[in-house]
């Protein structure tokens, strides 16, 4: 190695490590303020930062992991909200976030949402959504397993009690699905998508999200 491409090599390093400690700062900086911001002091109508910064400021997650909550109904909303809160519905990340929202500002931060129009959503695999169509709109007989429509709406649009799918990303649903058949999730009306998913197998579960991901709600 020459004495520049010596240099060049430290001073890359250096660049790296400096990279590593600003980015380490700045998350001990956002741990050390509050989260949650009064509604008071946001703009009348603007969601929470709290929740914009996982599920964007108008309802539509990009990250695959993340649901878009955008035009779901607002009575859900509160009720995971709440159920988060409680630990009703364990997550590790969603848990001490809804610990930081008063139960005053719940039901303003549903409402918003519920009024956000939903993005489109994306179907990695054609073949396996048109085998989820089937279960969808169908059912699996064979296996007792109603069609989702009967609950979730011909179109995903769903309703106060059961939530709207058409075009959640197909990552979310496919692993909420797994988390009802593996009681990991436990907060569905009398245990409903827990006797359903049980009777799915990995593969029908993952046809039915593909399909749901291409429905539009309308």
């Amino acid at each position: 190695m020459t004495p520049n491409e010596s240099i060049s090599a430290c001073s890359l390093r250096h660049r790296r490590a400096v990279r590593v400690i600003e980015s380490f700062l700045l998350l001990m900086l956002a741990i050390s303020i509050p989260l949650v911001v009064p509604i008071a002091a946001r703009a009348e109508g603007a969601p929470n930062p709290l929740c914009a910064g996982c599920h964007m400021e108008d309802g539509n997650s990009v990250t695959p992991d993340f649901p878009k909550i955008a035009g779901l109904d607002a009575a859900y909303i509160s009720k995971q909200i709440m159920d988060f809160k409680k630990f009703k519905r364990v997550s590790e990340i969603m848990g001490p976030m809804a610990t930081q929202i008063s139960d005053s500002e719940i039901d303003a931060l549903a409402m918003y949402y519920s009024k956000q129009k939903r993005t489109p959503g994306v179907v990695t695999d054609k073949n396996l959504a048109e085998q989820g169509q089937l279960i969808y709109t169908d059912g699996i007989v064979n296996s007792a397993v109603p069609a989702c429509s009967g609950c979730h709406g011909e179109k995903g649009e769903g309703t106060d009690k059961f939530p709207r799918l058409a075009g959640q990303h197909t990552a979310y649903l496919n692993t909420q699905m797994s988390n009802f058949k593996n009681i990991v999730r436990n907060n569905d009306a009398r245990g409903v998508m827990r006797a359903i998913t049980l009777r799915m197998t990995d593969q029908e579960m993952k046809a039915a999200s593909e399909y749901i991901a291409s429905l539009k709600g309308e």
